[in-house]
């Protein structure tokens, strides 16, 4: 079985693999860094999909599905289970969501691994002074995707805990970061005057809060606590609901119960929702701030229209799962623009940080003078 899953990895990763050699671009490590950025971004929106859709125990063990490498083999199985609860878990078209799942994520270690052997190979070949191919930054990715693949086991197995399915959603996002700084490092960026670099830290703090409630979000998502707050700009006609902070953030505990094993009241779930929207909102002001200042730089323009953007299009994809009672498509669409956002952020970071600084053009006058 393991032998199969493998070749059904290596399979997905030949379709991304043959568009990098067949390209006309002629740095084919660049444009396999930014395809194998572009897969995980896939992959997590499949990922999201797959959670909302209620897939994660769609084939309730791991690595296969009911000891077999795809949901033919084991449709015996999966049938019986469907016929004994036709609402339950596991369905004929949750497990091939939830294996679908699983063969994008093999891809993309296959990508990493392809990523890592080049990088090695080109370094090694230059006697070490190749600075592109440095090969510490993919290793240390390589061992990040493997992390990642733990957890997800761990969340088959552990039925779906909250805190590891937030975590194994947390880990997804760091690895697309991972993945965008890397991408970052293969391009040329345009020079920055002295008010860009100065974006550097207030960049990181932008980077820190998003985290926060991309954690919260997903701590929303893992509990279904999204409809918790069935109205807006009020929760439940109180701007201030009954709440219960202790279950709701509680970590350690299984899905829908508290610690000690009762059902987890309504009111936990309403803190947790109330939370993250509230949070919200210190987000998308200061993201907002940062943009704006980013704009007044040339060479930060571009990443910074692109913030305003996806921030506009959070807020009213986090509203219109309020206002139109949490459908799937822009419930998947709000956890796609979540990523969108940690992947631009950590573009902002990079260029902050690391894009040359030159002589103010005419557009940033009035900015560096500031």
């Amino acid at each position: 079985m393991l032998i199969q899953l493998g070749l059904m990895g290596l399979l997905v990763a030949l379709i991304p693999l043959t568009l990098v050699w067949v390209s006309n671009d002629a740095n084919k490590y660049r444009k396999l860094v930014w395809v194998t950025l572009f897969l995980t971004f896939d992959l997590i929106m499949f990922g999201a999909f797959t959670r909302l859709t209620d897939s994660g125990l769609g084939c309730p063990d791991w690595p296969g599905c009911y000891g077999h490498s795809n949901p033919l083999l084991a449709h015996e199985h999966i049938s019986a289970a469907q016929e004994a609860m036709p609402t339950g878990p596991v369905t004929v078209a949750k497990a091939w969501i939830e294996m679908t799942h699983r063969y994008l994520a093999m891809a993309v270690g296959v990508l990493i691994i392809t990523m890592v052997a080049i990088a090695w190979q080109r370094w090694l070949k230059s006697r070490r002074t190749a600075r592109d191919f440095r090969p510490g930054f993919p290793t240390a990715l390589l061992g990040f995707v493997c992390l990642q693949g733990a957890f997800g086991a761990w969340t088959v197995t552990m039925k779906l805990q909250p805190v590891i399915v937030t975590i194994h959603l947390l880990l997804g996002l760091t690895l697309l970061a991972m993945l965008a700084w890397m991408a970052a490092r293969q391009e040329t960026h345009l020079p920055l005057t002295r008010v860009g670099r100065s974006l550097a830290a207030p960049a990181t703090v932008g980077l820190l809060l998003l985290v926060l409630q991309v954690a919260l979000g997903g701590w929303v998502s893992t509990n279904y606590a999204a409809l918790a707050c069935s109205d807006f700009p009020l929760c439940n006609g109180q701007l201030v609901p009954d709440m219960d902070f202790e279950h709701g953030f509680t970590l350690w505990r299984h899905l829908g119960m508290t610690a000690a094993g009762d059902y987890l009241p309504f009111q936990a779930l309403t803190a947790i929702h109330w939370v993250h929207r509230s949070f919200a909102f210190v987000v998308i002001l200061y993201v907002v701030w940062l943009a704006h200042r980013a704009m007044r730089d040339g060479g930060l323009r571009r990443t910074a229209r692109w913030l305003l953007l996806v921030i506009g299009l959070q807020l009213a994809t986090g509203l219109a799962t309020i206002y139109f009672n949490w459908p799937l498509a822009i419930a998947v669409v709000h956890n796609g623009g979540a990523a969108l956002l940690v992947l631009l952020l950590v573009m902002l970071n990079y260029k902050a940080r690391f894009a040359p600084v030159g002589a103010a053009s005419p557009d940033d006058a009035p900015a560096a003078a500031t």
